[in-house]
């Protein structure tokens, strides 16, 4: 069976492709602008770009299933354009390429993002509304907006299934990405003072392995949110301290000094060219709501989620082995 990965390059894409070769699958990844990380994988490279809707009609001809993951990930407040671009226009366009190239499922990857976090004492699950508010981040709105193209697709006939990860941990972390950096400098004791806050945390092994079992057993139009773990920076950092055998850092910072210094990190970063460890935007998810619940997962997939400290041992472990992390000298 012949199966298609669009953003088969990123953190949960790459995961994903080599679940899905383990399964014996033939799979076709649509190659952009990079193919790190899936150099020496037996997968068939085919140039598709989720702005031209003819590369994709051309990649998902003979395919039975797409995994739809390309997306723009931002942090900014100032990113609309690209974001749109690519999380709704090039949902879009790979809804109408499922159409043209007769694909039987389009299991598409959207965001724990795209729902309103508020109210903060009642648990997030799959009947939480979309974001919605103009000031909420791009990022959140866009993929609002693309995933409820994917739903419309579903009433006019196509099959579809939605996945929402909460925060994505793990190994095969190429890039990395913004978690999996801060997670570098974190565990090498380059982070000397701690954001008081935190996050659900799901290793990109288990949202993989979900994925899987609901293109295959789920019903179309399903949507599942796919959660793992609320932990603080602090209990990340005590984590991550006991692998590497670091001291855990004694300062934590209040929320309201971070929202000052962001302003001031975010343009240092752009006159240096350098991703900010934080900004506005990642300082808001982290005093967003606590309880995400994956009961429907659960109770249909089967779905487990991994204890965290297993995922960052293993992550940290990846890290040093390919170089992101320098062991100690003696």
């Amino acid at each position: 069976m012949l199966t298609a990965v669009t953003g088969a390059s990123g953190h949960v894409g790459i995961n994903l492709t080599m679940a899905l070769i383990a399964r014996g699958r033939q799979v076709r990844v649509l190659s952009h602008t990079s193919n790190l990380g899936l150099e020496g994988l037996p997968v068939e490279y085919c140039r598709g770009d989720v702005a031209d809707i003819d590369t994709l009609v051309a990649a998902f001809s003979g395919v039975r299933v797409v995994y739809h993951l390309a997306a723009h990930i931002s942090l900014s407040m100032n990113d609309w354009p690209r974001c749109a671009q690519v999380n709704i226009e090039g949902t879009r366009n790979v809804i109408e390429a499922c159409r043209r190239s007769g694909v039987q499922r389009l299991v598409h990857f959207s965001t724990i993002h795209a729902l309103r976090s508020e109210p903060l004492d009642t648990p997030v699950d799959e009947s939480r509304p979309y974001v919605s508010s103009p000031d909420a981040p791009p990022y959140d709105r866009s993929k609002a907006a693309g995933e409820k193209l994917v739903r419309c697709a579903v009433d006019e006939g196509l099959d579809a299934v939605i996945i929402n990860p909460t925060g994505v941990i793990g190994p095969f972390d190429f890039r990395p990405s913004h978690f999996g950096q801060a997670l570098i400098l974190i565990a090498t004791g380059k982070m000397p003072v701690l954001i008081d806050g935190g996050f659900d945390w799901v290793d990109a092994r288990d949202i993989a392995e979900c994925a899987i079992k609901a293109e295959e057993t789920a019903a179309a139009g399903s949507r599942y949110l796919l959660s793992g773990h609320w932990l603080s920076m602090r209990d990340i950092a005590s984590i991550a301290a006991g692998i590497m055998g670091n001291r855990v850092p004694s300062l934590v910072c209040p929320m309201a000094l971070a929202r000052a210094c962001a302003p001031i990190i975010t343009a240092a970063s752009g006159l240096t060219g350098t991703r900010p460890i934080f900004t506005g935007v990642s300082l808001d998810a982290l005093v967003s709501n606590r309880d995400i619940s994956h009961q429907k997962a659960t109770s249909e997939l089967g779905y487990a989620p991994r204890p965290v400290s297993e995922t960052l041992n293993d992550t940290i472990q990846w890290f040093k082995d390919n170089g992101y992390i320098k062991s100690k000298r003696p």
